[in-house]
């Protein structure tokens, strides 16, 4: 199947955004391939102490929603901050968590789509300490960072799979 990048869509969007989008998408197809069909069980399973499927799905959506926020200029909310807590909560409910991880996906697509071309430059507290960024910085960082996670997602549900087949 030809990656979300090489079909030609989003041509109305710049550039830096299309490919951000992009990742996305490509993150949705490789989530709803490789963990809609994980079972409650196999969403929270650590093997080799991994971090559960679960914590990669959550934090994906979670932490798009923070880095959109910073891309934004505006400080985390006390909310943001709670469910940053419970991302690792072992009790996880494997439609509940695919539910999220979709909406979240969802959403940073809209809020992506918001953010003005020429604001790629503008600079951007990142945290507590405000560490330096910009916006285009974090639109690349959504891509990277959700990538990075999707990848740890599927290679872990793969183990899990395998280690429920033997």
């Amino acid at each position: 199947m030809v990656e979300p990048w090489l079909r030609g869509t989003l041509t109305e969007v710049d550039s830096v955004r299309r490919q951000v989008l992009h990742a996305l998408d490509l993150a949705s197809e490789d989530v709803e391939r490789w963990c809609a069909g994980l079972s409650d069980t196999e969403m929270n399973a650590r093997p080799f102490e991994l971090a559960p499927v679960a914590f990669h799905l959550r934090h994906i959506g979670r932490s798009l929603d923070r880095l959109l926020t910073y891309a934004e200029g505006r400080a985390l909310s006390g909310a943001q901050m709670n469910a940053l807590a419970t991302e690792m909560a072992g009790d996880a409910l494997a439609e509940e968590v695919l539910a999220e991880v979709r909406a979240g996906l969802g959403e940073a697509h809209r809020r992506i789509m918001l953010i003005p071309q020429n604001s790629y430059q503008e600079k951007r507290g990142v945290g507590r300490a405000l560490l330096p960024s910009t916006v285009g910085g974090l639109l690349i960082h959504c891509a990277e960072h959700t990538q990075r996670h999707v990848g740890q997602a599927v290679t872990t549900a793969k183990v899990v799979v395998g280690v429920q087949k033997s």
